[in-house]
């Protein structure tokens, strides 16, 4: 259980990003008013715990409701996670847990970001919501085991509002050579989760069990 919660802690952190989200959306939100950037951040924050949420609660039915295994889902999310991290190894921008140019671009003229790109796809983007899919269907049918899944994908949400309420000082801090090692470190832990998925996935269709 406690293997559970630490893998599901470190994938949620990984594919969530709460630094790397905090250090953009000071970008975005430069000149706006204090109070309302609080309001921008708390909203999104919410708003992305609350899809990712739902992804972890009905995803894997609904899945299951279009006939796909969980041995596809497990070898086509670490595939989507391998990808991810290797992006981040290599400090590129990822569509799957960033905002791409195009969308960064359009939220620049937005005047509220706590919807978009704020809660998607910065927080809740396609990387985090396979991983709170993923993560549930390792706990099937263990009930303390979803609920620290959940607590994980919780506690991540919360220390990502913390952040984005700091986020000034974070950019701060960091600076871009800060938050590209801080990210390629990331990088190589969710790419060695990202295969150890495949891994799993492969040997749940029986391909490795010859």
């Amino acid at each position: 259980m406690l293997e559970l919660g630490i893998v599901a802690l470190a994938t949620f952190f990984v594919t969530i990003g709460p630094v790397d989200v905090a250090v953009v959306f000071a970008v975005l939100s430069r000149g706006v008013d204090p109070a309302q950037r609080r309001a921008m951040a708390i909203r999104g924050a919410v708003v992305a715990g609350g899809i990712l949420l739902l992804f972890a609660l009905v995803g894997e039915a609904l899945l299951s409701l279009l006939g796909i295994s969980l041995a596809a889902l497990y070898t086509a999310g670490g595939i989507l996670l391998l990808l991810i991290g290797i992006d981040m190894v290599f400090a590129r921008s990822s569509g799957a847990v960033s905002a791409t140019a195009a969308e960064t671009q359009e939220a620049r003229t937005r005047k509220d970001l706590s919807v978009f790109p704020l809660a998607t796809p910065l927080l809740a983007g396609p990387g985090a919501m396979g991983a709170a899919i993923l993560m549930m269907s390792r706990a099937e049918g263990d009930w303390v085991a979803q609920a620290v899944v959940l607590g994980a994908l919780v506690a991540v949400m919360v220390l990502a509002l913390v952040c984005l309420l700091v986020a000034s000082r974070l950019q701060h801090w960091l600076g871009v050579t800060g938050a590209h090692v801080l990210t390629r470190i990331l990088g190589v832990l969710l790419s060695a989760l990202a295969m150890q998925f495949i891994f799993d996935g492969l040997q749940r269709s029986g391909l490795l069990g010859a």
